[in-house]
């Protein structure tokens, strides 16, 4: 068990008898008031963020969990398999786990399994990715407003708002938290 203020970003606890990991940390101390941790966690099961208020000498739950990059190799009937880089071992991971993940996972891209109890439960991505544009429609003449953009269809089958001078076989770069185009890769 650990107090309230020792939590930090990234470690996982136990609340409500669900396993969720911190994603934020605020320490507060209001006025005449007593100190506080305001924590918002996202539940590892479900997927769904909270903000939780605990008082800074509540005792927290700690869970074990372990952190592995894995390579993304390629998909099958039977799921997604990722390979260790160190050992060569393939682990391989259904799509219910990866949820909007598989939408940016090409060959060789290194990303982070969180498991517990030998368990795989959540797949983290890089911030950003590198994905090749494989249909653009041209962009119309006299379409010259500013921040005018066009659908474009990705490598992995995602579609994204590009700009109109974005054309089919470039590299573009997407941020996986909200899955807007970013610029050119």
């Amino acid at each position: 068990m650990a107090a309230a203020n020792d939590l930090r970003k990234g470690m996982a606890i136990k609340y409500n008898g669900n396993t969720a990991i911190v994603e934020d940390v605020q320490h507060r101390t209001p006025g005449n008031l007593r100190a506080f941790v305001q924590a918002i966690i996202r539940y590892i099961g479900t997927g769904k963020s909270a903000d939780v208020r605990f008082g800074s000498t509540d005792k927290i739950e700690l869970v074990d969990i372990n952190r592995s990059t894995l390579e993304f190799s390629y998909k099958d009937n039977s799921g997604y398999h990722f390979m260790d880089p160190n050992t060569y071992e393939t682990v391989t991971l259904n799509e219910d786990l990866l949820a909007d993940a598989k939408d940016y996972l090409v060959e060789n891209l290194p990303v982070e399994v969180l498991s517990t109890g030998g368990r795989a439960v959540q797949v983290e991505l890089p911030s950003s990715v590198q994905l090749k544009v494989v249909e653009a429609p041209e962009g119309l003449r006299g379409d010259t407003a500013s921040n005018v953009t066009k659908p474009a269809v990705l490598e992995t089958g995602k579609t994204v708002n590009v700009p109109l001078f974005i054309q089919e076989g470039e590299t573009v770069k997407i941020d996986t938290r909200t899955g807007a185009y970013m610029g050119r890769a």
